[in-house]
């Protein structure tokens, strides 16, 4: 177990990773820029360091001065949440260098899953499920490869290097065609309840 978290990340992202921080009784380290220094994440967390002005570049994705917040309070890990850094491979690296836990896949997982076509690869050489890549054309629909026993799956599309895709869509069983008509239809916005904090 860790003895201190750095979460190097801002919002809703933060406040997950400080829920669960709380629930397993472990200190939390939030990090902001100067726009951010009156955030909820910041006002509940039990130390917080500013790591530079609002444009993320230079505050949220400074690698250098996520360092020196982890080495002036002391934390030993950090999570990264999702977005910015989180699938930065050689932040996860750098964090190792500095004999900082990066709390998530390891930089050679980050790179491998980077790349779609290889992550598939990955994927039909572990006898998981997954769709085929449709090379000739984007709207060809997918024939999905099923795993060794009926399961439900989760199916999205993207592109082969882009983090960006429509929201994965569950489907009851790993058909084809309900498969990709599900994925390919927009998903509606789910409605996320509100939990009011009190600092």
């Amino acid at each position: 177990m860790f003895d201190k978290i750095l979460i190097a990340n801002r919002g809703e992202i933060a406040l997950r990773v400080l829920r669960a921080c709380k629930e397993l009784g472990i200190p939390a380290v939030a990090v902001h820029s100067t726009a951010d220094a009156d955030a909820m994440h910041v006002r509940l967390a039990d130390e917080s360091v500013c790591i530079g002005p609002p444009p993320s570049r230079e505050s949220y994705l400074n690698v250098p001065a996520l360092l020196t917040a982890c080495e002036i309070t002391g934390a030993d890990a950090v999570h990264p949440g999702y977005g910015f850094l989180s699938e930065n491979a050689r932040f996860a690296e750098i964090l190792r260098e500095h004999n900082l836990q990066f709390i998530g896949p390891t930089a050679e997982h980050i790179r491998l899953m980077g790349d779609k076509i290889e992550a598939k690869r990955t994927a039909a050489r572990s006898r998981c499920g997954y769709c085929e890549h449709a090379r000739s054309s984007a709207s060809r629909p997918l024939r999905c490869i099923r795993p060794p026993t009926p399961t439900p799956c989760t199916c999205g599309l993207r592109t082969k290097a882009c983090a960006s895709a429509r929201r994965p869509r569950k489907t009851p069983t790993s058909t084809s065609l309900r498969c990709y008509r599900r994925a390919k239809s927009p998903a509606p916005t789910p409605s996320i309840p509100v939990t009011a904090f009190s600092p």
